[in-house]
Formats: structure tokens, C-alpha cells, sequence
């Protein structure tokens, strides 16, 4: 967890200056700047009145004490944030249930799009929080001085700069997932992506965790997004038969798929599996009939569970797709009557149709660079065998 920053802030001070020039005491002004997430000693007050301490702070004036005195305290109630001074906090967490009240809203049609940009910001602010709070600078630097943005702003590490940092707080798993969607960003900048929702979303979801457990353990549990969100609801059952046109009939561009194939292709096995990449859940139509029961929407269970490895065993099974290597489809095609159909009138086909490019989703590349085609490629020969049967029969 981050640092306590029980210290008044720049701004803080001067109003502090401010009050101490309207005749306040101490413990009246010291209220103003105590909040549920932060504490001040009533000693950093008499600092400030006895000068010796911010001396070169100016008081606020008063048109600025006024502002500040018209909102006070602009703390929320649910957390204890102060929108100012827990600025980078508050607006992670903004930036974040946005991210999903946007992927979650029946008329969005750039889900996936806006649900990345908003989830970079987000991870953004609460790392840049953490890295102030723990006193570690974020800021570019060039030749000894601080970089500047065009109008004279310090310039701040992006996320991937952030995750770089040998103090990220955040596991390795979860950097991976973020950089996937940052990957997956720079390939869909400012082009319209279609299908793409079905094709990352367990990637969506496992980000939405992985923040939801990072923000509680590195600014406080109060602060998680758990009961901020509920379970999402849907007009019409989805049967399986129709998902599986959607996934085969994919149009994705090329070169979002050849992004996503790359960047897992350089992770392990053990890294894809983990939730924390890539969270994957399933849904069974179920009904409960005992009495006293609550009859929730969606049930969890442990992997580890006896109903788990029941369900492990059923999605593999209808999961898992039929992969075949070349010999293989020749040896079928010859089995079902055309002993006339070799190895190279298969490997010609697919050149002929291109049926290795990825968008085309006919086979996989597994490990060393090993090609197995799927099922429906192997209808795909079948119907050319066919149309040929002339020649093979």
C-alpha cells in the first residue's frame, strides 16, 4: 500500500496563510484540512503561523479562500476523497467505471475502442498517484532538467513508461494485460474495429479486476469499484450455434489479429492461463429450486471445486478445437474415396486461397512455428474434393 500522506499540500498552505490572517486558531483552521483519508498535527499549523516552516509560500487571496470555502469540504462520502487534493485517485477510479458503464451501455457501438482509452487513463492516474504518494518522480527528464509539455507543464511518464519502473507495485500478469491492450490500441488508433468485443473480452474483464484489486490494496478497500457495478443484463439468450457463426465469421482487420497473435506468440503458457491476462468465465442455464436460496443472475465456483472440475472437463470438451496436421487431412480425404487427392494438391489449395492468413481463421500456429488447420478448413478440402471428384476419385 502506498505511503500515508499526512502533509498539507502547496495549496493547502496558502490557505492555511489565508485563515491565519483572518484571526482563525489553530484547531478551527486545522478541521479544514483533516478528512477521512488523511490526518494533520496540529504542529504542521503552528509551523505555518510561526514561519518556520513554507516560509516562501504566498497566502491565498481572497477570492481564492472564497472558492475554497464555497465547496468545502468536497469530500465523497462513499470514500472520503478530497477532489483535489486526492485528485489522481479520484479520477482513476472515474476514469475506470466510465470505462465499463461504456462497454456495458446496449447503444455503445465502439465498446472495445472506448473501454482501452478510458482503462489507460485510469491505470495511468493511480499509478501516477502511487509513484507521488510513495515520492518517486514520474516526470522526463533531458539534460539534468525536467521535461516540458508545449505550454509549460512537466511532462509525465505514460502507462507504459509507469510499467516499465522497477517500483510498478502491479504483478507481472496484470502488466501483461495491460500491455496487450495498450498493443491493441496503437493498431486500432483512429480506425473503426468491428467484432472486436467478442474477440478481447476476456481481456476487458481480467483489466477491470486486476484494477478493482490493485486500487484496494495499494490506496485502501474502501476505494474499490466492487459495489460501484452490478451484473450487466441481456435481452436475449445467446445459444452456442450462433456465437460460433459470430467468432468463424469474423472481419477484423488483418492487422489487429496479426497484434493479438504476436504479442501472446512472446508469452508463456502459463501466462495466457492466468487470469489476471486474460479472465475467462462460462455460463450454465441453471435453476434453483430450493427454498431460501438467493436466485442470483451469475454463481461462482472454485476451479478447485468438485462442480469446477466437472465444468473444466465439459468446456474442454466443447470448447477445445479439433486441429489436424496436413498428412492427416490428405489421409481423410483418401479414406472418404478420393485416393487420387496427395499432399501437394492440398498444400497448392491453400496457397491458392491464402488459407494461412490469420483473418481467415482456418489453423493456428502452435509451438515451433508448427501450422495444424481446423475443422473447417477440413470442410473447406472436402468441398473441393467435391467439386473435383473427377480427378481424386
Amino acid at each position: 500500500m502506498a505511503k500515508t500522506q499526512n502533509k498539507l499540500q502547496r495549496w493547502e498552505v496558502a490557505m492555511v496563510k489565508a485563515m491565519i490572517t483572518q484571526g482563525k486558531r489553530d484547531q478551527e483552521i486545522l478541521a479544514y484540512f483533516t478528512r477521512p483519508t488523511r490526518t494533520i498535527n496540529h504542529g504542521r499549523i503552528k509551523e505555518i503561523r510561526d514561519g518556520t516552516k513554507h516560509r516562501q509560500v504566498p497566502a491565498a487571496t481572497p477570492d481564492q479562500m472564497q472558492d475554497f470555502l464555497a465547496i468545502w469540504p468536497e469530500v465523497e462520502p462513499a470514500t472520503g476523497l478530497h477532489h483535489i487534493g486526492d485528485e489522481l485517485l479520484v479520477k482513476a477510479r472515474e476514469a475506470m467505471l466510465q470505462a465499463v458503464h461504456g462497454f456495458n451501455s446496449p447503444r455503445a457501438y465502439f465498446k472495445s475502442e472506448l473501454f482501452i482509452v478510458l482503462a489507460v487513463i485510469a491505470w495511468t492516474y493511480l499509478l501516477h498517484w502511487y509513484y507521488r504518494a510513495n515520492e518517486i518522480d514520474y516526470r522526463y527528464y533531458k539534460d539534468g532538467a525536467p521535461l516540458k509539455t508545449k505550454h509549460g507543464a512537466d511532462k509525465h511518464w505514460e502507462l507504459e513508461a509507469c510499467l516499465d519502473c522497477a517500483d510498478c507495485p502491479i504483478d507481472d500478469a496484470t502488466k501483461a494485460n495491460l500491455r496487450f491492450l495498450i498493443a491493441i490500441r496503437h493498431e486500432i488508433e483512429h480506425q473503426m474495429t468491428r467484432r472486436i468485443d467478442d474477440t478481447i473480452s476476456a481481456k476487458l474483464q481480467a483489466c477491470c479486476l486486476n484494477f478493482n484489486t490493485s486500487i484496494k490494496a495499494l490506496a485502501g478497500t474502501k476505494n474499490g469499484l466492487d459495489a460501484e457495478l452490478s451484473v450487466a443484463l441481456q435481452f436475449s439468450a445467446i445459444e452456442r450455434e450462433q456465437r460460433d457463426l459470430l467468432l468463424t465469421e469474423t472481419d477484423l482487420p488483418a492487422h489487429v489479429i496479426a497484434a493479438h497473435t504476436e504479442f501472446e506468440d512472446a508469452l508463456t503458457e502459463e501466462m495466457v492461463k492466468d487470469p489476471r491476462y486474460s479472465y475467462r468465465v462460462f455460463f450454465l442455464e441453471k435453476v434453483v429450486n430450493s427454498k431460501g436460496r438467493a436466485d442470483e443472475v451469475v454463481e461462482f465456483v472454485k476451479a478447485t471445486s468438485a462442480e469446477g472440475e466437472k465444468a473444466a472437463r465439459f468446456l474442454l470438451k466443447e470448447a477445445e478445437k479439433p486441429k489436424y496436421k496436413p498428412a492427416q487431412i490428405v489421409k481423410k480425404m483418401q479414406d472418404e474415396g478420393y485416393p487420387k487427392f496427395k499432399q501437394h494438391h492440398h498444400a497448392k489449395l491453400w496457397n491458392d486461397l491464402d488459407a494461412r492468413n490469420p483473418a481467415k481463421a482456418f489453423g493456428v500456429y502452435l509451438k515451433d512455428n508448427d501450422w495444424w488447420w481446423y475443422e473447417n478448413w477440413l470442410d473447406r478440402v472436402r468441398l473441393h474434393c467435391d467439386e473435383h471428384s473427377a480427378w481424386y476419385a
